[in-house]
């Protein structure tokens, strides 16, 4: 049997976890032994209000359990206010969770500067600003861990959803990038894109904890890639209900086009070649430079 994976003397900060995938992990963290911050604004699914109530229950739960939490109620945008709370009650920072979000529908043709803003907001700035104050900490103490939460929409997509698909894709830079950057002092970043019943998905805590696709199939493998131990970092996992899938991006077989014969008629006389993936292969983390190589040779690491 593997060994138990525990978090004694680690401070885990976990945004939007009032509620759904959030409180989830928080009350899975805290039964492993971790120091939890429940950050939660309290608003709604639209990103519109405010309620203490929902960071103060999941912190009760954790109390009466044995376990140790403290509320957070700013928003993850004032993400130097959530991290503050760590440092204030705690003194350390090791475990950060992206997990806050908000979604509805807009199709495009119905999309307001507003609309499109507040997605981009909570989302995109909403992980930056908790992460980059916890960077600093991280880099002192030579230890890390960061998550960020895509979805299957920012993978895939899905219609009337341009807004929170372009948001989610954009963890994926920002976890990639953030990875290269931490592998100097440890700290690992890695993305999940969850499909799971949360409040989000008009599921309140008693139908997610029946549903089999319910937050518990989650914490898991948040746990894992969370823990001192595990060095996996840089990657992106598809999961929910008790599935998991690695994701990667793929290239497929390339078309090489020189000189005069790189016209539009040539591409669209080939173009079949564009979709053949049966040779596919995976750039690692950090190779921006396949197109590079492919003109100036394998030894060179410039884009131009």
């Amino acid at each position: 049997m593997s060994e138990t994976l525990t978090f004694e003397d680690r401070v885990v900060v976990i945004t939007g976890a009032g509620n759904g995938i959030g409180r989830a992990y928080a009350h899975e963290f805290a039964r492993r032994g971790a120091k939890v911050v429940v950050n939660d604004l309290g608003g709604s699914v639209a990103g519109e209000g405010q309620d203490k109530r929902c960071a103060d229950q999941v912190v009760d739960e954790i109390v009466a359990a044995n376990g140790q939490a403290v509320a957070n109620y700013d928003s993850a945008v004032d993400g130097d206010k959530v991290v503050q709370t760590a440092m204030d009650t705690w003194g350390r920072i090791d475990v950060l969770l992206n997990n806050a979000g908000i979604a509805y529908a807009t199709p495009m043709a119905e999309m307001t500067p507003d609309l499109w803003q507040r997605m981009i907001d909570v989302h995109i700035n909403g992980s930056y600003a908790p992460t980059h104050a916890a960077w600093q900490h991280m880099q002192a103490q030579k230890f890390g861990r960061i998550l960020l939460t895509s979805s299957p929409f920012g993978l895939h997509a899905c219609a009337g959803f341009a807004h929170y698909s372009a948001a989610k894709a954009a963890m994926i830079g920002l976890m990639k990038a953030l990875t290269l950057e931490g592998k100097a002092a440890n700290i690992h970043c890695n993305a999940v894109a969850p499909y799971s019943a949360s409040r989000m998905t008009g599921f309140d805590n008693d139908a997610q904890a029946s549903s089999p696709v319910s937050p518990k199939f989650l914490a898991q493998l948040v746990v894992w890639l969370s823990h001192e131990s595990t060095e996996e970092t840089g990657s992106v996992f598809e999961l929910g209900g008790g599935y998991i899938h690695k994701v990667r991006v793929a290239m497929g077989q390339q078309m090489h086009l020189a000189e005069d014969d790189y016209t539009a008629e040539n591409i669209a006389a080939q173009a079949s070649q564009l979709n053949d993936f049966s040779g596919a292969t995976f750039p690692e983390v950090g190779d921006y430079n396949t197109i590079g190589r492919a003109v100036y040779g394998s030894d060179t690491d410039s884009l131009v």
